[in-house]
């Protein structure tokens, strides 16, 4: 599984298109794709470690852990990180060497 975690807060717009770009782009991606992609969310507001990294530069787009982006998404770029990561997740859940 490749985990998408969005970090942001309520009443932010950017996070607001930020959540529009990775539900957009999580739509085109195939089925196998998409269904092995779990998106978190996350708040600054609610959790004092998030907000000491992170206030500054919301919304925070993790990809396993990794940070991806922050301020602006790109889809292009999403896409690309997103097929990669699932396409390097497939093998270990098949029991196979990465």
């Amino acid at each position: 599984m490749t985990t998408l975690t969005l970090i942001g807060k309520p009443d932010c717009h950017l996070c607001d298109v930020a959540s529009d770009v990775i539900d957009a782009v999580v739509a085109e991606l195939p089925d196998a794709a998409a269904e092995s992609i779990v998106i978190e969310t996350a708040s600054i507001q609610d959790d004092p470690a998030l907000y000491e990294l992170w206030w500054e530069k919301i919304p925070v787009v993790l990809i396993d852990g990794e940070l991806h982006a922050h301020w602006r998404l790109s889809p292009d770029r999403l896409r690309h990180a997103l097929e990669e990561a699932v396409r390097t997740d497939a093998p270990a859940e098949r029991g196979e060497a990465r």
